[in-house]
């Protein structure tokens, strides 16, 4: 079920929110030099996290092969680390939906996260 199409789009969408929230986070929180910086440079970071670490066999070239709980550890603190940034901007709201669509994506990949845990 983790390669059907309906869930590899909500899978990308899912990064691409990811990577919107590492940026709404210092925008909102940071002023001046260390807003820009931030602001940069968090979304580069979780990006740059996302795309080097990744397990053999996984879609697309692993740069830096590491196992597959983690590769799910990195996953999970990665959208923690998301979850956290809505909740301390005061987004509870967004917080809990993209905390719930999160949980509902990996609920649906369950073949791939037992993949993961055997590798």
């Amino acid at each position: 079920m983790s390669n059907h199409p309906l869930n590899l789009a909500l899978r990308f969408l899912l990064e691409l929110a990811l990577l919107a929230i590492y940026f709404y986070w210092p925008y909102h929180y940071l002023e001046g030099l260390p807003r820009m910086l931030l602001c940069i440079l968090l979304p580069l970071s979780g990006a740059a996290l996302w795309a080097i670490f990744k397990v053999p066999g996984d879609p697309g070239p692993a740069t830096v092969a590491i196992p597959g709980w983690l590769r799910l550890l990195l996953e999970a603190t990665l959208f923690a680390l998301a979850v956290y940034m809505l909740f301390s901007v005061g987004q509870e709201n967004a917080g809990r939906i993209f905390l719930l669509i999160t949980i509902l994506h990996y609920a649906v990949s369950y073949d791939r996260i037992r993949k993961l845990l055997k590798s």
